[in-house]
C-alpha cells in the first residue's frame, strides 16, 4: 500500500555554517535501514568534514553549486563541480568532501543506499 509522507525529520549537520536536512525517509524518520532520501539546504560557504562512508551516496542539485571535492589515485586533490539539473554519485568507501561556495548556497536531495547514519559516514576530526 502507498504510504504519504507529509513531513520530513529534521536532523542535525556537519559543517561549518548552519545546514537544513529534512529527511524523509530512512534510518531517523522512518526505521528504514536500506535507503535514505533527505532534502538538503546548505548556505553560501558551508562546508563539511572529508568523509568516506560505508554508503553510496547520489545527489541530485535542484539549485546552485554543490562542490564535491575528492582525490585520485595517487592522493592528488580534484574538484567536481555539480549545478542545478545534474547529479553526481558517489561510490561507498570513496573519500570526498561536500561543499556549497557559490552566492546563494544550493538546494539538493541525497539518496543514500543503505541508508545514511552517523556510524557510517566516517568524517575527518
Amino acid at each position: 500500500m502507498p504510504r504519504l509522507v507529509r513531513t520530513p525529520a529534521r536532523i542535525t549537520a556537519a559543517g561549518n555554517k548552519p545546514k537544513l536536512i529534512d529527511e524523509y525517509v530512512g534510518r531517523v524518520h522512518t526505521g528504514d535501514a536500506r535507503v535514505s532520501v533527505a532534502r538538503m539546504r546548505s548556505p553560501e560557504g558551508w562546508v563539511e568534514p572529508a568523509q568516506a562512508p560505508e554508503f553510496e551516496e547520489h545527489t541530485f542539485v535542484i539549485s546552485g553549486l554543490l562542490r564535491v571535492e575528492h582525490w585520485g589515485p595517487a592522493g592528488e586533490p580534484r574538484v567536481l563541480d555539480v549545478r542545478a539539473g545534474e547529479l553526481v554519485s558517489v561510490a561507498a568507501g570513496e573519500r570526498v568532501r561536500y561543499s556549497t561556495p557559490e552566492p546563494g548556497g544550493a538546494e539538493y536531495v541525497a539518496i543514500c543506499l543503505p541508508a545514511f547514519s552517523p556510524d557510517l559516514v566516517h568524517r575527518d576530526d
